[in-house]
């Protein structure tokens, strides 16, 4: 099984239903032997450039370990699902389960007091 690092940008109406999304995605990711290394929940961002007039969207990573046929089934649902606007599947080496960059800095801004 091969290391994938998944980004999700979803519509942010859809903002509600990222939980259940996520949760159907874990469960196609772990019901094929695969896992999850890492789950990033990045929130609301806004966009470089605006995707069909929208100017904010939700933001999901996940590191995960699985075959190329789930693989392709996690791509296909991506494809066809409305609420995702852009998806991006990045291969990686090993597995990675520190938080990432947008995570500590999200931490270190709670620290400070930021929002």
């Amino acid at each position: 099984m091969r290391h994938y690092e998944i980004t999700l940008i979803v519509h942010p109406d859809q903002s509600a239903q990222v939980e259940t999304m996520t949760g159907k995605y874990k469960e196609m990711i772990t019901a094929d032997g695969g896992n999850i290394h890492r789950e990033e929940d990045w929130g609301r961002k806004h966009l470089a450039y605006p995707i069909n007039k929208i100017y904010k969207a939700h933001y999901l990573m996940l590191n995960i370990e699985c075959d190329q046929e789930t693989l392709d089934k996690l791509n296909y649902n991506f494809r066809f699902n409305d609420a995702i606007l852009r998806n991006l599947i990045i291969s990686k080496k090993a597995a990675i389960t520190e938080p990432s960059i947008m995570m500590s800095a999200k931490n270190e801004d709670k620290k400070q007091g930021r929002k």
